[in-house]
């Protein structure tokens, strides 16, 4: 499975971004697909996460009210809707994805996803 993360840019406090991670390779399309970021000097963290074919879709808590997390299983595309950016959320961010379906209380964990994009980068500056 390849993933290829775009949609990234700069923006200012408030605004909003799109991004979108196109999946291929895979037969069916990955059933368990997640956004991950990694800011300056800190460890990569979870985003959000959504399975197919469940309404699963864990947020991280700093993010929670203010990304939406989607797909579009006919294209195999992942989307990452992010409104009210902050400062805070600069980061990369990266897509991952899993052709099994992972169950809800790992699917924050970074090491149940096998595939990964490349990254795209996020900045939220004045």
């Amino acid at each position: 499975v390849q993933l290829q993360a775009y949609g990234g840019g700069l923006v200012q406090p408030g605004g909003s971004l799109r991004l979108s991670c196109a999946a291929s390779g895979s037969t069916s399309g990955p059933s368990t697909m997640a956004w991950f970021r990694q800011a300056p000097g800190k460890e990569r963290e979870f985003v959000a996460a959504i399975r197919r074919g469940t309404g699963s879709t864990p947020y991280a808590d700093s993010v929670k009210g203010r990304f939406t997390i989607s797909r579009d299983n006919a294209k195999n595309i992942l989307y990452l809707q992010m409104n009210s950016l902050k400062p805070e959320d600069t980061a990369v961010y990266y897509c991952a994805a899993a052709e099994s379906a992972i169950i809800v209380g790992v699917m924050r964990s970074s090491t149940r996803y096998p595939y990964w994009g490349q990254g795209t980068q996020v900045t939220v500056s004045s």
